[in-house]
């Protein structure tokens, strides 16, 4: 990626450890609301909607493969279109901004809408009766859980591929003397996550079965919101780098090529191969690889 001021020349003034506060709060609040949450989430599912073991752990697995495979989209996006800032900054809003809410029918967006659905006693289904059968949440309850979950796999796909890359981006890895800032800035990234993932599972999971998933699950709610308003506050600080194309569009382009020259024969010297310094440069830091005759 290249970072380019308004004259075209290139620009190191911004980013450094300024804006780790920023970037670090928005990643600690995300692992706070999604491992908080999915700690604990086969206990919400058959305590609150009376869901059957099986088909929680089944709605469990699905939300895991889901966040798993969001962030390849994320990534792509970030690489190739939009830039890391706009994509964490989207996916933080799709985590948690109300976009209709009334007292029967709920469309929010991720956090929030796990949050709604455990206040509002209309989106769950009314607690067992220990003389009758319990009653299962109902199609629209099912649809609003299901739907909140997709828009939180959403939001972790944009989150996680994006900010320790858009932290990295704050240094810059051919000057010497920020070579060493980087990697404090990785063990404090680490830490800070350690930390979230830790009061997620202790803290949150005391919470929401002590106090109430009311605010189980509105304080790690509440800390996303917050956590959005101070990453934008940061933004004039950062180093926003222009994005340079995705690395999986190179794979897809050289496995195209590749399949339409299968038949041609090598040529003997590696330097009459196709180079492009130019087209190479944002994603060559240290040189190139070389050329082997191994793993034909």
């Amino acid at each position: 990626m290249i970072e380019k001021n308004g004259s075209g020349h290139v620009e190191r003034t911004k980013g450094g450890f300024i804006t780790m506060p920023f970037i670090f709060s928005n990643e600690a609040c995300e692992k706070l609301a999604v491992v908080g949450f999915g700690t604990n989430m086969i206990s919400y599912l058959t305590r609150e909607l009376h869901m059957p073991i099986t088909k929680a752990a089944n709605t469990l697995t699905n939300f895991g493969g889901t966040s798993s495979l969001t962030p390849l989209l994320g990534a792509f996006l970030a690489d190739a279109y939009a830039g890391r800032f706009w994509i964490i900054t989207v996916a933080s809003v799709i985590y948690q901004i109300v976009e209709s809410l009334s007292l029967n029918k709920c469309i929010l967006a991720g956090m929030t809408c796990l949050t709604i659905s455990a206040v509002l006693p209309q989106l769950r289904p009314p607690p067992c009766n220990p003389n009758l059968v319990c009653q299962q949440a109902n199609t629209g309850q099912l649809g609003i859980l299901y739907f909140s979950l997709l828009l939180a796999a959403v939001g972790a796909g944009g989150i996680r591929p994006c900010v320790v890359a858009f932290g990295a981006d704050q240094f810059n890895e051919t000057d010497p003397k920020q070579k060493t800032k980087t990697w404090k800035f990785f063990n404090w990234y680490y830490f800070c996550m350690g930390a979230s993932i830790l009061v997620a599972v202790t803290v949150v999971v005391y919470i929401q079965d002590n106090i109430g998933w009311g605010w189980g699950l509105g304080i790690p709610t509440m800390a996303m919101f917050l956590s959005i308003i101070a990453f934008i506050i940061g933004y004039p600080m950062y180093r926003n780098l222009d994005p340079a194309g995705s690395p999986f569009t190179r794979l897809v382009q050289v496995c195209v090529a590749a399949f339409k020259k299968r038949n041609l024969h090598m040529v003997s010297d590696p330097k009459l191969l196709y180079e492009n310094r130019e087209l190479d440069a944002s994603i060559s830091v240290a040189g190139k690889l070389l050329h082997t005759e191994h793993m034909k």
